[in-house]
């Protein structure tokens, strides 16, 4: 992989993530539908309005549009290069520092930088920017981070999957030279790995986030529905099931499948790039 400075990275994660979210926001749109219907109740007891992808799509577009499929594309772009753009500058300075060589080194260093990047995007991810003002004004400073106890944790999961598996899928890809070393289908082989590790390990963390952004507030800024991460866990154990957590699991991989593969690949693209171009300058 090539080697470029920290600032750079930034830069790139930021460009390449929000590139992939272009392509894959009508799946965010479609995956939170289906994660918040039936909230707090047992199955069976409330009217599904959404059954599977195809036809949620559809109910999608039947109530909002075909422009309802892009809802939230601004806020999802925002969130994308906060989020991303620190999260892989976080990263890029951990390898730098020659912790991705040690055991388990690049594992922890997704997951921090990981965690770090989702507390900088949340507000973002919490809504779009006209109603910024509104939360600051009426919850304050900390209601623009209200959720931001379940992002991290599903960042800081799925970061170490995705970056962690990405590296060790794609070298080996190379290893076993079914595709040429520098082919981009090198790291669009180890990002179709990595993204099924990554829907494994998040999609529990995604619809506690889910819920925990999108519950009713109080005038202090505190959910009227769940206490936390700890607290909405359990109730949805207990409320409506242990696979209430894999609750929309097929949107869930068609949205975190692709972006991770397309956020993947462009990343490493955009690197190699970068790599050539301070090799010929120099």
């Amino acid at each position: 992989m090539e080697t470029v400075p920290p600032a750079v990275d930034l830069v790139l994660g930021a460009s390449a993530c929000c590139l992939a979210c272009v392509f894959t926001n009508p799946l965010e749109v479609v995956k939170t539908r289906l994660q918040l219907q039936g909230e707090l109740q047992k199955r069976g007891t409330y009217p599904r309005l959404y059954r599977g992808f195809v036809a949620s799509v559809v109910a999608v577009v039947r109530a909002d549009g075909l422009c309802g499929l892009q809802k939230g594309l601004a806020a999802g772009l925002l969130y994308q290069g906060l989020m991303n753009g620190v999260r892989f500058y976080c990263y890029s300075l951990a390898c730098q520092a020659g912790l991705s060589q040690q055991p388990g080194g690049t594992v922890v260093a997704g997951a921090v930088a990981g965690a770090l990047g989702a507390f900088v995007g949340s507000p973002a991810y919490l809504s779009l920017l006209g109603a910024l003002e509104t939360i600051w004004r009426q919850q304050g400073l900390a209601g623009l981070w209200r959720g931001v106890g379940g992002a991290v944790p599903r960042v800081m999961v799925g970061s170490a999957a995705q970056l962690a598996t990405f590296a060790s899928a794609k070298a080996w890809v190379q290893e076993r030279q079914w595709l040429p070393e520098d082919s981009w289908l090198v790291a669009l082989a180890g990002g179709m790995i990595s993204s099924i590790a990554v829907v494994a390990v998040m999609t529990p963390f995604d619809v506690v986030s889910t819920r925990l952004y999108n519950q009713p507030a109080d005038g202090a800024g505190r959910g009227k529905l769940y206490g936390g991460l700890t607290d909405c866990l359990v109730k949805i154990w207990r409320q409506e099931g242990p696979l209430a957590l894999y609750k929309g699991l097929g949107p869930v991989y068609l949205r975190l499948g692709p972006h991770t593969i397309l956020s993947m690949l462009f990343w490493d693209e955009l690197r190699k790039l970068a790599g050539r171009g301070q090799h010929q300058g120099s």
